[in-house]
């Protein structure tokens, strides 16, 4: 039984052919521990959003044995998607649990975005972005219900692909419940920046940017 219904795949499939510009690699690490609730589905869903385009380049490893690849990609658990220009072995834009639910759209949106190497945000937030110069790391953390998630997964997404020096990662916080307990979430979206600035709620990307600032600066 497909994961995407029919009608979806038709509209993607146009939508795809109107937006997706230049090849995108959809790279997704997996386990063969059968304690990964989640990895099967994730593959399936990830060879369906492949056949939707040709400019979907759908890469497939191993967590247990790509270790080279987990390395190069800096994959801490699984399963992971992540969402890359075609042939930047990177991780910085990733998807930690299975992007299904509202994060189905986070996913497509990161593929457009992607494709087109355009993020669509304020004047603001891309003057403070363009000055982060070392390495900043944004968790967002999610549930599948949550309806307002995708905007702060989108945001740090779009932030990720505007600097190289910034890594963003969408965090299930059913699948993976002790970390996001370890991490004080009790409501998502819940965003932790560098472990250092944590809050809650999906603001408006030049606040967003700010916070993301607020960790920069504390680190120099």
């Amino acid at each position: 039984m497909s994961l995407i219904r029919e009608e979806d795949a038709k509209f993607l499939r146009e939508d795809f052919e109107k937006k997706l510009t230049n090849t995108v690699d959809l790279v997704v690490f997996t386990s063969e521990d059968n304690s990964c609730k989640y990895c099967k589905d994730t593959l399936n869903l990830v060879d369906e959003v492949g056949a939707l385009s040709d400019k979907i380049n759908v890469v497939k490893y191993v967590y247990e044995k790509d270790k080279e690849m987990v390395e190069k990609y800096q994959v801490e658990k699984y399963p992971a998607t992540i969402v890359a220009r075609h042939g930047d072995e990177d991780g910085r834009i990733i998807y930690y649990g299975i992007p299904s639910g509202y994060e189905f759209g986070s996913l497509i949106e990161d593929l457009e975005n992607v494709s087109s190497g355009e993020a669509d945000v304020s004047k603001k937030a891309v003057e403070l972005i363009s000055k982060i110069e070392k390495p900043v790391t944004i968790k967002v953390y999610v549930t599948p219900t949550c309806q307002y998630c995708p905007k702060a997964v989108i945001t740090a997404h779009k932030f990720a692909l505007m600097n190289k020096n910034i890594k963003s990662e969408m965090i299930e916080s059913l699948e993976f419940d002790k970390e996001a307990s370890d991490a004080g979430v009790s409501a998502v979206p819940h965003i932790v920046i560098n472990d250092d600035v944590t809050f809650p709620g999906a603001y408006p990307d030049d606040q967003f940017a700010e916070y993301v600032m607020e960790a920069y600066n504390h680190q120099e």
